[in-house]
Formats: structure tokens, C-alpha cells, sequence
């Protein structure tokens, strides 16, 4: 690092509410281990951010010596998008949230995580809809979407985004919302970090106590009966019932059928919409019971943890038949480690209302967002690592019956093939916004976009 350089992000410490961490200060390895891994990357200085202001000094400091910048959440991306070789704003400081006096809305933070969020409205018997599991930040994932168990019933978590404070590459900070800088705020609702980081979102509310739910395994041998069981009972579920399946390898590292069916309407009448589950197959493990939505969405974060490497592939499929539940078998049956595993996620009822043109998010259509990731040590030789990404490809390149694109969420870094048919007919609008915001692509770390700027 040059003299210049160094001495520049020693006086940024001194501008700044939050800290400055340079490479081998107190700080600096925690500030960049993230879920997953990232190998090849090399910050220059996380600047610890607690309020726009010090955002707004980041960026500028970044500009100022022509450093690459990005911005970490939640510090959940395995494309690794959180960090770059120049300058992170890492907003983990910031995870506030708060309930308006009405109830009808939450303010919440850029770094805060979804369990910070029902920390707050769990025990207000209120939910923001969220993703699948708590240690997720909210802010990366509702820009770029947002799929989890209230999907059906309330939309993505983009869709119950009400408001957010920006901060631009130019360094002005900005409301956007339906009646302030309205271009922006359609962008940012499935456009990603791509046009400032925001360091606050407003969120809708709803009225919900709890949910009925339960994590059910059964043996890999009856992956066929238990998924075309679950395709039959959600072909014609209503909006109240999600339901995320997976294929995945159990405690002794033999492969295993989860699923997790979640009734969010009245709970009397959840208990006859679920029980069909448990009649799938053999349960080996798991049980239907009341929960808060909560300790839903914090089923899966043991699983989740730092210091492991990861792929994925993703992929949208029209409909849940035969052809892809053959595909899934198949794919677990080749799976080159413990570590491949293979997950949906639902798409319909109130998500697929919304008109294709309102938010930049293209796909608007019923479909079931598959996921196929491959998590080994970090450890692995480069040989292993090449099986890992070679076994994820090549499932998603067998779903031949894919949309077109993908989840931009999900996509990998330097994709904007895929992105271009991700937007859809809303790609040229939001390359327009990008330009209007964003036009030196300040924020190139963030989700990709339809074509390479």
C-alpha cells in the first residue's frame, strides 16, 4: 500500500463516527470472513461505518484514490460481492430496527440481519417478510428480490419495501420512495446495490402471531414418492401455504428429502393443510407445531457458517413435474461431496400479482426458483474445487426446460447474459437508471447487471 494511500485512510479514521481497519489491525480478519469464503480477495480498508455520513466519507475516499468499492451487509453472498481490493463499507454496525408507533411499518438499518428485524416484530405479533433464513442481511436481499415462506401470501420482500435513504456516488444523500427520486426507488427493487448504498429501508408490517411449520426428512429412497407428493399438494395449495424442499445430505453424510410446508393464514385452519406432509413417506425426522416466524427463518442458520468455500448455480423452472424431480434425484445421486445440496424456493399468489413493469424485477410469472450449491473446505485443492463447480453447472445446465436468466440474487459475478433475460422487458429501463445514478459504475460489485458497463 502506498504512503499516500495509507496516510489517506488514517485521516478518514479521524472523520468518521465508526473505525478504520486496515490489513493486520484488530478487526480486519473478522471484518472479512463472510459466508462463503473468498480466497483471491484482499481489502485495502474496511471502513466501519455507523451513519450515511461516514458512508457518504467511504465512498469518497474511494473515488478520491481510484479504489475499487464495495459494500458489505449481512456478509451473505457466495459470490463474494461484499468484498473487493480496494475500500469496503461494511455496514454491520448499523442493524437498528424500529417499529412505528402505528405498527404499519419498520425502519430498518443497512446492516441489519432478518433476525435483528423479528427480534423487534416477533413480539409484536408482526412480520416483515424476510428470506429463508435469519442471518441473511435484509438489505442485499430485498434489493434483489427476496423469496421465503410468506411469498404466497404477502410477495418478495422488494415488494413490502415501502422507502430507503441512498447514498450516491456522488455522495449526496437522497430519499426514495414512490414521490421522491420514484426511477430510483423502482430501480432498487430488484436492481441490487447497483446505485448507492442504503443505509435505510422502510418496510410494510403484517399482522402475524405465528405460523405453522416444520422441517421434514425422509429417506433419499423415496425421493420420488415424497416430491411428486409435494408438486400434487402445492399445484393447488392457497397463497397461505409456502413450501421450500430440498435435497441434502443428512448428519452421516448420506443424501436426504427435506421439506419445510409453511401455513401462514389462521392457524386452525393450517393443521389440515399440512398434515398431507407427513403422509408423504416414512418421516425419519421433524414435526408440524406451532412457532414464531422468527425461529422459522433461524432453521437453517447452524448450517451457515463462516470459514467454508462455496458454488452455486441457479436456475427458474415453469412448473414442479416428473422431468425436474428425475433431475433432482439424478443430480444428488452424481453430488461429488456432503456438501452439494440442492433447494427450491416457490414463486406465486401475491408475488406473481404484481405487475411485471412495476419494480425492476423481472419475473413475474409462477415458478420455482431452484438453487444447486456445493460447499466444501477451505481446504479443498484446486482439482476438488473444479468438481464442486463442475457437479452445480452442469445440474442447472440439465434443467432443460429453465426460464431464460436466472435469480439475479444468485447470479455470479461478470453474467450479464443471464442478468438480460433475468429483467426481462424492464433491462433497458434500469440500465438507464444506472446511468443516471451510477453512471462511472462506482458500485460494479454488486449484482450484475444486464450488460457489462
Amino acid at each position: 500500500m502506498s504512503d499516500s494511500v495509507q496516510s489517506a485512510f488514517l485521516g478518514l479514521s479521524g472523520k468518521i463516527a465508526g473505525r478504520v481497519s486496515l490489513p493486520g489491525s484488530e478487526g480486519y480478519v473478522a471484518a472479512t470472513s463472510l459466508w462463503a469464503k473468498q480466497t483471491d480477495v484482499s481489502p485495502r480498508a474496511v471502513v466501519h461505518c455507523e451513519s450515511a455520513a461516514d458512508v457518504q466519507a467511504a465512498i469518497r475516499a474511494a473515488r478520491e484514490h481510484g479504489l475499487p468499492l464495495s459494500v458489505r451487509g449481512g456478509g451473505h453472498d457466495w459470490a463474494g460481492r461484499a468484498l473487493c481490493n480496494g475500500i469496503v463499507i461494511d455496514l454491520s454496525k448499523m442493524r437498528h430496527v424500529v417499529l412505528g408507533s402505528d405498527h404499519r411499518f419498520v425502519t430498518i438499518a443497512g446492516g441489519a440481519r432478518a433476525a435483528d428485524v423479528t427480534a423487534v416484530t416477533d413480539p409484536a405479533d408482526l412480520a416483515v417478510v424476510a428470506g429463508a433464513v435469519s442471518c441473511v442481511g435484509m438489505t442485499g436481499l430485498t434489493l434483489g428480490g427476496g423469496y421465503g415462506p410468506l411469498i404466497g401470501r404477502f410477495g418478495l420482500a422488494l415488494d413490502n419495501m415501502l422507502a430507503a435513504q441512498v447514498v450516491l456516488a456522488d455522495g449526496r444523500i437522497v430519499s426514495a420512495d414512490d414521490d421522491n427520486n420514484a426511477d430510483l426507488f423502482w430501480a432498487l427493487r430488484g436492481g441490487g446495490g447497483n446505485f448507492g448504498v442504503v443505509t435505510q429501508m422502510r418496510h410494510r408490517v403484517h399482522d402475524l402471531p405465528d405460523v405453522l411449520s416444520g422441517l421434514l426428512v425422509y429417506p433419499f429412497a423415496e425421493a420420488h414418492a415424497v416430491l411428486e407428493g409435494c408438486a400434487s399438494l402445492t399445484a393447488s395449495a392457497p397463497d397461505e401455504l409456502t413450501v421450500q424442499a430440498g435435497l441434502v445430505a443428512d448428519p452421516s453424510g448420506q443424501a436426504a428429502v427435506m421439506l419445510i410446508p409453511t401455513w401462514s393464514g389462521r392457524l386452525e385452519a393450517g393443521e389440515a393443510k399440512l398434515e398431507p406432509f407427513l403422509r408423504l413417506g416414512t418421516v425419519l425426522a421433524g414435526r408440524i407445531e406451532r412457532k414464531s416466524y422468527g425461529a422459522l427463518l433461524g432453521v437453517f442458520d447452524p448450517y451457515l457458517v463462516n470459514g467454508l468455500r462455496a458454488v452455486m448455480e441457479t436456475c427458474s423452472l415453469p412448473v414442479f413435474d416428473r422431468r425436474c424431480i428425475d433431475t433432482f434425484v439424478d443430480a444428488m445421486e452424481a453430488a461429488v461431496s456432503p456438501g452439494c445440496a440442492i433447494f427450491t424456493h416457490e414463486f406465486r399468489g401475491a408475488a406473481s400479482h404484481v405487475p411485471e413493469a412495476a419494480t425492476a424485477f423481472g419475473l413475474r410469472r409462477d415458478h420455482l426458483l431452484v438453487e444447486m450449491l456445493a460447499m466444501f473446505p477451505d481446504r479443498t485443492d484446486a482439482d476438488d474445487e473444479l468438481r464442486h463447480r463442475h457437479w452445480a453447472r452442469t445440474t442447472r445446465q440439465t434443467f432443460a426446460a429453465a426460464l431464460p436468466g436466472g435469480y439475479p440474487n444468485l447470479l455470479g459475478p461478470n453474467d450479464p447474459a443471464r442478468a438480460r433475460h433475468s429483467y426481462g422487458s424492464n433491462a433497458k429501463r434500469l440500465m438507464e437508471a444506472k446511468h443516471r445514478y451510477d453512471p462511472d459504475n462506482v458500485f460494479s460489485s454488486a449484482i450484475p447487471l444486464p450488460r457489462a458497463l
